[in-house]
């Protein structure tokens, strides 16, 4: 019959202290947390993207036949009024209305009505 010495060897005490010391410093050290991300200013962000501002004069339908009896001098009547504001657009969507000016050399547009457009109220 096998019988299990349980006295305790003071060289076993040595080695297993040896032991726990290597596994101790082999044994994986958990990681500092990360650094939380930078919040970011979604308002700002969103303001440095470009977009295409066009003024709208006013529209026309037609028919195929016309389009194509079109010349040089001819004049086609659109929907809007004379003298009335023009439409603001950007990226094709209505923000205000305008009047055409004139800046030095160049066509420009005073705006006579503006939609709300607070970038700070899309800030998640």
């Amino acid at each position: 019959m096998n019988t299990v010495n349980t006295a305790s060897n003071p060289s076993d005490d040595n080695l297993l202290a040896d032991l726990e010391d290597v596994l101790e410093d082999e044994a994986p050290t958990a990681a500092p947390p990360a650094p939380a991300p930078a919040k970011r200013n979604f308002a700002a962000m969103m303001r440095r993207i470009p977009v295409t501002l066009t003024l709208e004069v006013g529209s026309a339908k037609l028919s195929l036949q016309d389009l194509a009896d079109i010349e040089r001098s001819s004049v086609i009547e659109l929907d809007t009024l004379a003298g009335e504001p023009l439409i603001i657009k950007v990226n094709g969507t209505v923000i205000g209305r305008a009047e055409v000016v004139v800046s030095g050399e160049n066509y420009g547009l005073k705006v006579v009505e503006l939609s709300d457009l607070d970038l700070d109220s899309l800030t998640p």
